[in-house]
């Protein structure tokens, strides 16, 4: 028996919102490229981010196989020079849809400050234990700079 909530849902149209949501790449190089390290992370972030890094607090998520291989992402939120907001849904939503194992976060501080605010780490738990109960990994969350990064994987914060 359907549900009203069932019959909802099977009215989307769940191809093309996939497309339209998940995995648009400014090129094929970061599609594929397999993450070991914060740094590899850092790189990836790096090619993908946009020319406003010291203006604009944005949220970015990779979602990755099984493998650590990128499989996608997608910008989670833009913001103002002070913060962003990222809705935990924007962030599952996505990784559900492709099929990922793991999700890595990255936001930038306009400011150049690398130490995650209590915000950051309020967030990035609740995060972590929502898509826990997915079986996705949160596998990092990274603080960008336009010239460094702060790992929360590294520092152990996850």
């Amino acid at each position: 028996m359907i549900t009203k909530e069932q019959q909802v849902f099977s009215n989307i149209d769940m191809k093309n919102f996939s497309q339209e949501i998940i995995l648009s790449t400014k090129s094929n190089k970061a599609k594929g490229m397999k993450i070991t390290t914060s740094a590899d992370v850092h790189r990836e972030f790096s090619f993908i981010w946009d020319s406003d890094m010291n203006i604009r607090e944005r949220m970015k998520a990779f979602y990755l196989n099984q493998a650590n291989e990128i499989i996608g992402f997608y910008e989670v939120s833009s913001g103002g020079v002070a913060g962003t907001i990222a809705d935990i849904r924007l962030i599952l939503v996505p990784a559900l849809l492709c099929g990922a194992s793991g999700i890595i976060l990255g936001h930038n501080h306009p400011s150049g400050n690398l130490a995650p605010s209590k915000a950051d780490i309020n967030l990035t738990k609740k995060i972590k234990d929502a898509a826990k109960l997915l079986n996705i990994d949160l596998l990092d969350h990274i603080i960008l700079t336009e010239t460094s990064y702060s790992s929360f994987a590294d520092e152990g914060l996850l």
